[in-house]
């Protein structure tokens, strides 16, 4: 338990960690449906590069659609684990698999410490390269998380 922390990289703070140990969930939505993305806190989602990737459209989900799909989960503390929910996950190619990882675990307040080999083990994500570190605000374009 910790306090809670309503962003990952407010979580990092809390912690006392790199913001890139700290791994956010994002739902996603694409041409074949929805998808979990997990990537660093420090990192953002590169919405064109996932379109080329999938061949159409990629978008945030909704408030809405996030409350359908994590109705277990208070809004934003998405477990990485698409699995769990029937849902697709990719994982961020460069996190290197001996990372110490952090997430929040369905509530605020609560954080799973694991190896990224560990996790990778347990939800066989797909590896891709589709995030960047954040740029200034007038340059977000396109981007996501």
């Amino acid at each position: 338990m910790h306090p809670p922390a309503f962003t990952s990289q407010k979580l990092a703070k809390s912690l006392h960690i790199p913001g890139r140990q700290v791994m956010k969930s994002i739902l996603l939505k694409g041409p074949q449906g929805f998808f979990l993305a997990v990537l660093p806190a420090s990192q953002v989602i590169d919405l064109p590069r996932l379109g080329r990737h999938f061949n159409g459209s990629v978008r945030l989900a909704t408030a809405q659609e996030l409350g359908d799909l994590f109705s277990d989960c208070e809004f934003g503390a998405m477990m990485p684990f698409g699995q769990l929910y029937g849902l697709p996950t990719i994982l961020e190619a460069t996190i290197p698999l001996e990372t110490t990882i952090i997430f929040e675990a369905q509530r605020h307040a609560v954080a799973i410490r694991m190896l990224c080999r560990d996790y990778v083990k347990l939800e066989h994500p797909e590896c891709l390269a589709f995030a960047r570190n954040r740029t200034a605000p007038d340059q977000t374009q396109g981007q996501a998380g």
